[in-house]
């Protein structure tokens, strides 16, 4: 078992999402990262005090990669959001080959479609940079039925 790296996209550091990581990773050794703790600046804004870079290494550092993110407006949170778009252009395609990927989805009550679009985008992103996509889990059962694969 190589480094995971959990990046916690909620404001909440010890909320829903981390509980749900805690249940896929039981057992394991991980280190977290709270996203929002770090200034990740949305695409095409440059400021000098932005972190993308800081949080690139510890991405970079990691053989696997858990990203948890609350639901909100029934999408992805907008840290991971920006996280995501920030990828465009200094990080080359396919430049994570052999890093695995598990995202959370973690909401009250998620729709389907709300899921489905989820997985969809974090499924291209995994694509696109060359990572294994293990899958997505939005409750306990799923993240239970993910852990063998990490």
């Amino acid at each position: 078992m190589g480094k995971i790296l959990f990046i916690n996209g909620s404001p909440n550091k010890n909320g829903n999402t981390a509980k749900l990581a805690k249940e896929l990773l039981k057992g394991k050794e991980y280190k977290t990262l709270n996203l929002t703790e770090y200034k990740v600046y949305s695409y095409g804004q440059k400021f000098e005090d932005d972190q993308f870079e800081e949080v690139l290494a510890e991405m970079k550092n990691a053989d696997t990669i858990v990203i948890g993110s609350p639901l909100y407006w029934h999408n992805i949170c907008g840290a991971v959001r920006d996280l995501l778009d920030r990828f465009y252009g200094p990080v080359e395609y396919y430049s994570f080959g052999g890093t695995k990927l598990v995202f959370l989805l973690q909401g009250a009550a998620p729709e389907k479609w709300m899921l489905e679009a989820g997985e969809y985008t974090m499924s291209r992103y995994a694509a696109l940079y060359g990572m294994e996509y293990v899958g997505m889990a939005a409750n306990s059962k799923e993240a239970a039925a993910l852990a063998d694969r990490i």
